[in-house]
């Protein structure tokens, strides 16, 4: 049967197992659209506000399902808007397929309006970056995007469609399917060779990453580490793919690292990484172990053999997915003289939940001490990036059904997308989303589209006037000297409101519980206002502590 090629791609989709798409109309796609038209309910267009917001939807629809979210924008600026989410995706280590308009390919390479060259534009922020200029290939082109951005290491395909290719007649078939592709297993040699090392280790630490963990594989590392009795740390915001009530977890290495956390990094002899990159903010910048050799026996897992070496070279690379090679290595627990050291990390992990009083309005402490209690155990966290994140990512347990959304990264704007995706991926759970007041206004015109789609999380905007991270840096670098980081915000509450949402200002701890239980009940989906101090920047430091201590270390240099 004859079609366009724009029904060709979205008939393959359809096959491949999408179920949403995020995106900015543009003319460079319409066909596109077109055969969007008689998809609905199979594989539906969540219409966006700016195309940032639709990628980073995608993205994070990608890391909480596993299935690769669909992003479509239009050339040139819908795409230069959509690169925020691409990064993301990448840094996540998550399934993404974005699909760019083109200028024809009559134009092409004259700098035509809006042209951009994306494969150059994209081949060191993508996993992939193509484009398709037959119409004929688009099944072969896009099987392999699917299969690329969700095996190895996931990551976002880049697919540039040119705006005649897309409105060609074709009889070529649309696919018929996702082809399958098991993790790969881990060799019985280096498997025994693995748990050699762990039983020989007098320190042993488990530290695992990334987004493509089953509910199975995180429950049978859970079983290895609780039956070996191997402390274990997540990497940058993966906390939430292992039980943290398991008295085998110790926490969270990221931005923010507690002495602990380190400790164990540090103090370890044996460290068995399964499926994580070892980046920046889980290394405390490269630090905590030496490049590229670590003192460390290193034993790294991962499902793409470019992770492995990239930048430590392990006594033991292993190659395996992360559910294949935890289900082995649960077979056959392993046994040692650390129960004490294991004992230690759970015991710093628990204390850090201990806060004094906040020098603020609203206590977020208290606060999150309240969510921690209420919130049900299937809830769906998320956050975009600033000081506030310190509450969703270290002062909440996850247990297993529990989920984080929250960008490696480090991009602003990224909580409030991230919500309505999750919303839209599982619209009887509740969503909660942490936004600084200058996190919020990045993304805050994705109120529409959650309106729109029916899909409205619960947003907690904590409001302190002021941009707090690089207020931080700049008071321990640049003490009593503010440029730059101080706001005058809009009244958030009339804001949301005019967007359809239950909507109340919060001005005191006390008054959070009842406002919280009103949010919960409204069926429009609810923001809340939070009045917090600017000396409350961080649980344990103000920011007058930090400037205080900034201006006498100058006095003493």
């Amino acid at each position: 049967m004859a079609r366009h090629g724009g029904q060709l791609l979205v008939e393959s989709l359809v096959a491949l197992g999408a179920k949403k798409s995020f995106g900015v109309p543009g003319e460079s796609y319409l066909a596109v659209l077109d055969a969007l038209h008689d998809t609905k309910g199979k594989l539906d267009f969540v219409l966006c506000r700016n195309e940032g917001g639709a990628a980073f939807m995608a993205a994070a629809y990608g890391k909480l399902t596993g299935i690769p979210g669909i992003c479509l924008v239009t050339r040139g600026p819908g795409v230069t808007n959509a690169s925020i989410g691409i990064h993301t995706a990448m840094q996540d280590s998550c399934p993404m397929l974005v699909f760019v308009g083109q200028v024809g390919t009559d134009m092409r390479g004259r700098e035509a309006f809006q042209e951009i060259d994306y494969r150059a534009m994209f081949g060191s922020v993508a996993k992939w970056a193509v484009e398709i200029d037959d119409v004929d290939r688009i099944p072969e082109i896009l099987a392999r995007a699917w299969k690329t951005a969700t095996t190895g290491r996931p990551g976002p395909v880049v697919i540039a469609l040119p705006e005649d290719m897309l409105t060609s007649a074709t009889d070529v078939a649309p696919l018929r399917g996702p082809a399958a592709y098991p993790e790969p297993e881990p060799a019985a040699q280096a498997l025994a060779q693995a748990r050699e090392m762990l039983a020989g280790a007098a320190r042993p630490l488990i530290i695992y990453g990334g987004c493509n963990w089953t509910a199975q594989g995180s429950a049978a590392l859970q079983s290895f580490a609780e039956a070996s009795d191997i402390p274990v740390v997540s990497v940058f915001r993966y906390q939430d793919q292992y039980d943290n009530f398991s008295p085998t977890f110790c926490g969270e290495a990221g931005v923010g690292m507690v002495a602990s956390v380190k400790k164990l990094i540090v103090e370890a002899d044996v460290i068995l990484a399964v499926n994580n990159r070892f980046g920046e903010n889980s290394t405390d910048g490269y630090t905590l172990l030496d490049v590229p050799l670590p003192k460390q026996r290193l034993i790294h897992v991962h499902g793409s053999d470019l992770e492995l070496g990239k930048v430590y070279q392990p006594e033991l690379g292993i190659q395996a997915g992360p559910n294949a090679f935890a289900k082995a290595l649960a077979a056959a627990p392993v046994s040692g003289d650390w129960a004490a050291w294991r004992a230690e990390g759970r015991a710093a992990f628990e204390a850090g939940f201990d806060l004094g009083d906040l020098p603020s309005p609203v206590d977020m402490g208290k606060v999150t001490a309240h969510l921690r209690d209420i919130l049900p155990d299937d809830v769906i966290l998320t956050n975009g990036a600033g000081n506030f994140t310190v509450w969703p990512n270290k002062f909440f347990k996850f247990g297993p059904d529990a989920r984080l959304l929250a960008p490696q990264s480090g991009a602003m704007g990224y909580g409030v997308p991230a919500a309505v995706a999750a919303k839209l991926a599982h619209p009887d759970r509740a969503v909660v989303c942490f936004a600084g007041d200058g996190d919020f206004q990045m993304n805050c015109q994705e109120l529409a589209t959650a309106a729109q789609a029916g899909a409205q999380p619960i947003i907690l905007i904590l409001n302190n006037g002021i941009y707090g991270t690089i207020r931080a840096h700049q008071e321990r670098h640049y003490p009593a000297r503010v440029s730059g980081t101080e706001m005058v915000n809009p009244d958030f509450v009339a804001l949301a409101k005019a967007y359809g949402f239950h909507a109340e200002h919060v001005a005191t701890t006390d008054a959070f519980a009842a406002a919280f239980d009103r949010a919960l009940a409204s069926n429009t989906g609810a923001v809340l206002d939070l009045d917090i101090s600017p000396e409350a920047l961080t649980p344990r430091v103000t920011l007058s502590q930090m400037r205080d201590a900034a201006l006498k270390a100058k006095e003493n240099a």
